[in-house]
């Protein structure tokens, strides 16, 4: 079924000082390995790590109410302003981006 949504862009082409088919050759063989490691990694992140539990937990006011009737596309402009008006200014919550990165780079 390939990659549904998705996918990614190989190529290898003739560049820099690299000018013949040996090299166009050897690129492939780096990106193949390159994206066979990829995935080793993702893997390992996806089962060993805190990633997805954080990642749930940060994502976690759209598993219910408002926040999911948004991620489903059922709230349009207006009904968020309305729900803005109601709620007032949201308390800043931070993203985590720096552990979420720093747990990534310890499976690279």
């Amino acid at each position: 079924g390939g990659l549904q949504g998705g996918g990614v862009n190989f190529d290898a082409k003739i560049r820099r000082n690299s000018t013949d088919m040996e090299d166009v050759f050897y690129a492939h063989i780096g990106g193949a390995d390159t994206f066979a490691r990829a995935l080793l990694i993702a893997d390992k992140i996806i089962t060993n790590s805190p990633y997805d539990t954080l990642r749930t937990e940060r994502y976690s006011s759209f598993d219910s109410g408002k926040g999911k009737d948004f991620e489903n596309g059922k709230l349009g402009l207006q009904d968020l302003y309305k729900l803005a008006q109601e709620n007032g200014e949201l308390k800043l919550q931070s993203g985590k981006q720096e552990l979420f990165e720093n747990i990534i780079n310890q499976y690279i």
